[in-house]
C-alpha cells in the first residue's frame, strides 16, 4: 500500500468518523497572517499528487513515514489523540479554584461558568485529601486553606448546587480518597437525575507520585493499587467517560526533578498502573482510553 493509499484510508476511516461525529468549527483556518492551515501537513506537496509527477519518497522512506509519524488520531499518535485536534472542538478551559466552605466555593464555580469557563477543576484543603474531616482534632487550622472542605455528600450536594454536572465536566484533584469523593460526585449527579454514564470528569488518583513527591497518602502501596485498579475496573462498567486517573508529572517536576527525571518518572508510574489492571485481570482497551497524563511546561518547553 503507498503512502497515498494510507492517506486516503486515513481520510475515509479515522478522519470521517471524527468528522461525523464532531465537524470542523469552521471552513477555513488560518494564521494572523491569514495563510491558510492544512487539514493534515503532507510531505512533497501531499500525497495527492501523483506519484510519477513528483520525486516522491521511496516506498522504504514512506514506510517509515507511516510507522514514526502517522496520521492524526492513529498510532503512534505523534500528530495528535484526535483526527482534527482542536479544528472540531476546543479543548476544556477550567481554573483551579477552591476554597473555604462548599457554599463559597459553589459561589466562585457558578461565576466562573457564568463567565464562559467550559468545566470545573476542583483544590480541596488538605484535611480532605488525606482523608479528615473538617471536626477531627487534627485538621484545626487546615480546613478550606488550600482548597475546599469535603466532609460528606451534604457538603457536596451544596458544593454543586445549581451546577448540572449531566453538562459539565469536572476535574477533581484528589488522591488517597479519590474513590470517595468520586461515590459523593456520582451520588450528587444522581439526585439531579443525570445519568452516571454520561458524566465526564477526571479524578487525579495518582498515589505513586504522593509517594515520590506530595505526601498525601493514607494507606501502603499495595492497597492503594488495589483501589485504583477498583475504580479503573468501577468507571469501565459504570461510568465509561470518565477518566480515572491523570498520570502526573508536574509534581515530581515541582519537587525538583528535572525535565527528563519528570518524563521518566511519569511513565513508569503510568505502566506501573497498567501492570497492576493487567494482573487484576482487567481488559487494557476496557481502561487504557480513560489514562490521563499532567506534565509541568517550564520555559525550556522542548527540552
Amino acid at each position: 500500500m503507498t503512502l497515498n493509499d494510507q492517506y486516503n484510508k486515513w481520510k475515509e476511516t479515522t478522519l470521517k468518523k471524527s468528522l461525523d461525529k464532531s465537524p470542523e468549527r469552521k471552513e477555513r483556518f488560518e494564521t494572523s497572517a491569514g495563510v491558510e492551515v492544512p487539514q493534515v501537513a503532507l510531505p512533497e506537496g501531499g500525497f495527492d499528487t501523483p506519484r510519477e509527477g513528483r520525486a516522491g519518497l521511496l516506498n522504504h522512506q514512506e514506510q517509515e513515514y507511516v510507522e514514526k509519524l502517522g496520521f492524526p488520531g492513529e498510532y503512534p499518535y505523534t500528530r495528535g489523540v484526535q483526527p482534527t485536534m482542536y479544528r472540531s472542538r476546543f479543548w476544556t478551559m477550567r481554573q483551579y479554584a477552591g476554597f473555604s466552605t462548599a457554599e463559597e466555593s459553589n459561589k466562585r464555580y457558578r461565576y466562573l461558568l457564568g463567565q464562559g469557563q467550559t468545566g470545573l477543576s476542583v483544590a480541596f484543603d488538605l484535611p480532605t485529601q488525606i482523608g479528615y474531616d473538617a471536626d477531627d482534632p487534627i485538621a484545626a487550622g487546615e480546613v478550606g486553606k488550600v482548597g475546599v472542605s469535603i466532609s460528606s455528600i451534604h457538603d457536596m450536594m451544596q458544593l454543586y448546587d445549581q451546577i448540572p454536572l449531566d453538562k459539565v465536566s469536572t476535574s477533581m484533584t484528589i488522591n488517597a480518597p479519590a474513590g470517595v469523593l468520586l461515590a459523593m460526585y456520582i451520588a450528587v449527579a444522581k439526585r439531579q437525575g443525570a445519568d452516571m454514564r454520561q458524566l465526564r470528569g477526571t479524578i487525579q488518583n495518582d498515589i505513586l507520585k504522593e509517594y515520590v513527591a506530595r505526601g498525601t497518602y493514607i494507606f501502603p502501596p499495595a492497597p492503594s493499587m488495589r483501589l485504583i485498579t477498583d475504580i479503573f475496573s468501577f468507571c469501565a462498567q459504570e461510568v465509561p467517560y470518565w477518566n480515572t486517573i491523570s498520570i502526573s508529572g508536574y509534581h515530581i517536576r515541582e519537587a525538583g526533578s528535572t525535565a527528563v527525571q519528570e518524563v521518566g518518572f511519569t511513565l513508569a508510574n503510568g505502566i506501573a498502573y497498567v501492570e497492576a489492571a493487567l494482573k487484576a485481570g482487567l481488559d487494557v482497551d476496557a481502561f487504557a482510553g480513560q489514562l490521563s497524563f499532567f506534565f509541568n511546561a517550564h520555559n525550556n518547553l522542548l527540552e
